[in-house]
């Protein structure tokens, strides 16, 4: 059986990591995503168990209390987090597994799975960013000016990664995530 192998993706909010994620999992099987523990709401279309695991506040506490997740972060009034238990059993069997996360959290994986590939990716422009998460139409304007000042801390911390990525062009990215993963 081949070795299992955890990759991190990490970057601002709107930089694209879900759209190169989904792009990345239908062009080859062999990829996973782990799902997310998170307090926050569902959003329409999502799913228990294929987006998130929706939980109460009281029993993410407890998750944390009792050492369930091997990263955890709070995000937009939110927390978020990773089962150690999915992720285990997903890379003994074999599998690469992708966590899609914040930086808090990609950092808590870098100690807690020093082995882990870490890729950040990075938008072509602040201005672009902005752009990306205005047209999504899903936050006030409290929360772009929140995001649009973490994203400039988490775009300074790009060199802690193995690999950055610049969601520039999405083809472009992809084929740079491939070539990365050795998936060409």
């Amino acid at each position: 059986m081949k070795a299992g192998k955890l990759i991190v993706l990490t970057g601002p909010s709107g930089v694209g990591k879900g759209t190169l994620v989904r792009s990345l999992l239908n062009r080859h099987g062999e990829l996973c995503l782990s799902i997310s523990v998170t307090t926050r709401e569902p959003r329409e279309g999502e799913v228990e168990g294929q987006h998130y695991y929706f939980v109460s506040r009281a029993r993410f506490e407890e998750m944390v209390e009792a050492g369930e997740l091997a990263e955890w972060a709070e995000f937009a009034g939110n927390f978020y987090g990773t089962p150690y238990f999915g992720l285990k059993q997903e890379i003994g069997e074999g599998k690469w597994v992708i966590l899609e996360i914040e930086l808090e959290g990609a950092r808590q994986i870098r100690n807690n799975f020093p082995e882990a590939l870490r890729i950040f990716i990075l938008p072509p422009s602040c201005d672009e960013l902005e752009r990306r998460l205005r047209s999504r139409g899903q936050d006030s304007e409290s929360a772009i000016a929140r995001r649009l000042l973490r994203a400039k801390a988490e775009i300074a911390a790009a060199g802690e990664f193995d690999f950055q990525v610049i969601n520039d062009d999405l083809e472009v990215a992809l084929k740079g995530l491939e070539s990365i993963l050795s998936l060409e």
